[in-house]
This record gives C-alpha cells, sequence and structure tokens, in this order.
C-alpha cells in the first residue's frame, strides 16, 4: 500500500502539476466509480470548494473530498472522454507568472480541452479558463469559466441524441 502526502509542497504550480498527472493516474485507473478517490486527495484541502456553472449538468457548487468524488462521478456521466491538451498558467497572487513558489496563492490556468458527449457522442474543443487557490499546499478552491456552457450543455442532452 502506498503512504500518501498530507500535503504537497513546492509552490502553487508544482501542486498544480502534481495534481493534473496525478489526475491522470486516477482516470488511467478506471477513472470515477473504479479508481480510488485516494489518488486525488492529498491534492485538495479537506474542505475544497468547487464552483462549477448551474448550466452545465455537472453545475453547482461541490463541497470536500466527497463533493470532489460526486463531481467526477457526474463528469464520467456527461463525458466518455475529456481529455486536457496544452495549459497555460497564466498568472499568480503575487505577481509571478505561472505560480509563485510559495506554498499557496491563486493562480489561473487556460487549458485546452476535447470532449465527448456521452448522450450524443458529439465532440467539442473548447478552453477552460480556472482560478485555482492554494493554501498550504493545498487546493482550496476552484472556479472554472467555460467560453460556452449552452455548446456544453446542449452536447450533453439526451434528447439531441440521433438528431
Amino acid at each position: 500500500m502506498t503512504t500518501l502526502p498530507t500535503s504537497t509542497s513546492g509552490g502553487p504550480r508544482a501542486v498544480l502539476t502534481a495534481m493534473y498527472a496525478a489526475e491522470a493516474r486516477y482516470l488511467a485507473a478506471g477513472g470515477p466509480g473504479r479508481a480510488s478517490f485516494d489518488l486525488l486527495a492529498p491534492y485538495f484541502a479537506p474542505d475544497v470548494v468547487l464552483h462549477q456553472a448551474d448550466a452545465l449538468p455537472y453545475g453547482g457548487t461541490w463541497r470536500g473530498h466527497e463533493g470532489m468524488e460526486r463531481f467526477f462521478l457526474a463528469m464520467s456521466a456527461a463525458w466518455t472522454e475529456f481529455e486536457i491538451g496544452e495549459q497555460r498558467f497564466l498568472v499568480a497572487e503575487d505577481g509571478g507568472e505561472g505560480g509563485g513558489d510559495g506554498d499557496g496563492g491563486t493562480v489561473v490556468v487556460r487549458s485546452e480541452i476535447r470532449a465527448r458527449a456521452r448522450a450524443t457522442g458529439r465532440e467539442l474543443a473548447f478552453p477552460i479558463l480556472q482560478t485555482i487557490t492554494i493554501a498550504d499546499g493545498r487546493i482550496t478552491e476552484v472556479w472554472p469559466f467555460y467560453w460556452d456552457t449552452a455548446a456544453l450543455a446542449e452536447a450533453c442532452r439526451e434528447e439531441q441524441a440521433g438528431q
């Protein structure tokens, strides 16, 4: 059994880079409902808050590790594929580009996404801009901003399937 760290260090960018690598391992191990959330838990504070746009099939506010697990299940129900491509770490709370070297701060990350909707089979490519707050080496709050939530919600509507 692997011992998991209680937090990560190396600054916000290092925390996020490690979390995205852990997320890839989590998905490769079967993802929501199959893989253990323990792969991701060390990167999120126990009281983490994720704010998703209400218009999305997985919209709402997700709290804590249990909320994050439910969020990943909801995402899996909406998308058969959700690949994170190129990422740019844009700014840090301390004014540095790509994240400071302290234990916390707020980072803005732009990610290019390719996704396939489970209900319709439609494939979409779109950017997500996220503000991610880190304290004591763990993610405490995430605000993702999508370019076109209506297009994502439409692609995921079952009544659109086969049309």
